[in-house]
Parts: C-alpha cells; sequence; structure tokens
C-alpha cells in the first residue's frame, strides 16, 4: 500500500466515528422527549403494580381474618345453640314433673294439625284469657307450656272465684298429627280468701275448655 492510501484509511475511520458521535450528540428534542415521557409512565406503572401486590396483599389478610372470625362465630352460634337446646330439654323435664301432666291425668285430644300451628293456637288461647306463660319448651317433636297461677276475674274459662295454673303438652305422632294435653291445677276460693279443693270433675271441666278454645283458634275465623 502506498503511502497515500495509508493516509485515507485512518482518516476515514476518524470521519465515521466523528459522524456516529455526533449522530448521538445530535438525538432530536421530540425523540428524546418521547423516551423520557416513556421512562416515567414505566416508573409509574411499575410503581402502581407494587401498590396493587401491597393492596391484594393487606386485602387477602383481612379476608382470612373475617374468615376466622365466621368460623369462630358459627362455632360459638352451635355451642349455645347446643346449651339452649340442652336448658330447653331440661326445663321440659322438670315442667312435667312438676304438673306430672303425661300420663297422670288431665285431658287430652289427637288434633290433624301439625304441631307448629297447635302450638301457635296454644299461645293465643293462653294469652286470650289472661294467662302468663311462666315457662315455654319447643323442640321439633314437643312444646310445653307452664303458666303463672292466675288469681284474678278469669276472661272466659272458669267461673269467678278461683286459682288456677295450667300445663299445657304437645306432642307430634307419627300420623303427622298432635296429641293435646293439658292438666290444670284448679282450687276455688270462698269467702275469706279461704282455698277450697275443686272436685275432679270440675277440673276436668276447667282442662276441657282450654282444649275447646285451643280448638277454636285452630279453626279460621273462630277465634
Amino acid at each position: 500500500m502506498s503511502r497515500p492510501e495509508r493516509l485515507i484509511v485512518p482518516i476515514l475511520l476518524i470521519g465515521v466515528a466523528a459522524w456516529v458521535s455526533g449522530c448521538q450528540q445530535d438525538e432530536p428534542p421530540l425523540l428524546k422527549e418521547e423516551n423520557e415521557r416513556l421512562r416515567k409512565q414505566a416508573v409509574k406503572q411499575e410503581s402502581v403494580i407494587v401498590s396493587l401486590q401491597e393492596g391484594n396483599k393487606v386485602m387477602q389478610q383481612q379476608i382470612d381474618l373475617l374468615n376466622r372470625e365466621l368460623r369462630e362465630a358459627k362455632q360459638e352460634t352451635e355451642r349455645v345453640e347446643g346449651e339452649r337446646k340442652a336448658v330447653a330439654a331440661k326445663l321440659g323435664i322438670q315442667a312435667a314433673q312438676t304438673l306430672r301432666v303425661e300420663d297422670t291425668g288431665g285431658q287430652s285430644e289427637e288434633l290433624p294439625q301439625a304441631l307448629a300451628a297447635v302450638a301457635k293456637a296454644a299461645e293465643d288461647a293462653l294469652t286470650r284469657n289472661g294467662y302468663a306463660v311462666r315457662v315455654s319448651v319447643k323442640t321439633d317433636q314437643k312444646a310445653v307450656y307452664v303458666t303463672e297461677r292466675k288469681v284474678s276475674a278469669p276472661a272466659s274459662l272458669e267461673v269467678s272465684g278461683f286459682r288456677n295454673q295450667y300445663l299445657v303438652s304437645i306432642l307430634t305422632l307419627p300420623s303427622k298429627g298432635t296429641r293435646l294435653s293439658v292438666k290444670a291445677d284448679f282450687e276455688k276460693t270462698a269467702q275469706g280468701g279461704r282455698i277450697l279443693a275443686a272436685s275432679p270433675e270440675e277440673i276436668a271441666e276447667i282442662e276441657k275448655r282450654l282444649i275447646a278454645e285451643i280448638r277454636k283458634a285452630l279453626t279460621p275465623g273462630k277465634v
């Protein structure tokens, strides 16, 4: 290679390098602005993604906490319901033992209506005739009501001058009907507040009257 040729090659390399450097330094302003905008947008989007991830984490923690509280509340409800049923069963046994209504006296009648309807009719009949319920026990198969002893003048069931307390038992039968049993602890009062024993016939009559009131409450338009 001749000397002039050896000089041309370095000159060409220097020129190319200068041109490339000039292109990088002379980047159009609009392109620079677009690149900067895209960079800022990418940074912003990355920040949003991080925030969403943190938010999802917090939300999941709240959901887990709520689920745990719901499980605990359900367990507590089941525990309380179990205790309530146990107490109700105990009260029912105590009520039956107190007045021995099951198979030791009282009047009974089988009805075609379901337990819920008969229980509602019994509640209505007792309330309508001025009897406050002292103990009320209801399960899927049985309902027992024990009233307060009433000493005021009766609404319609008895003649004046008495002291009375009812125990009402309603039992579901295999036929899907119910057996309604009523026992009255009925006493008569005389002048001076003396208590007179009522005869079996009088007690049976007062028990039959309550059954008739309950049966009437089960008939639409007859209350």
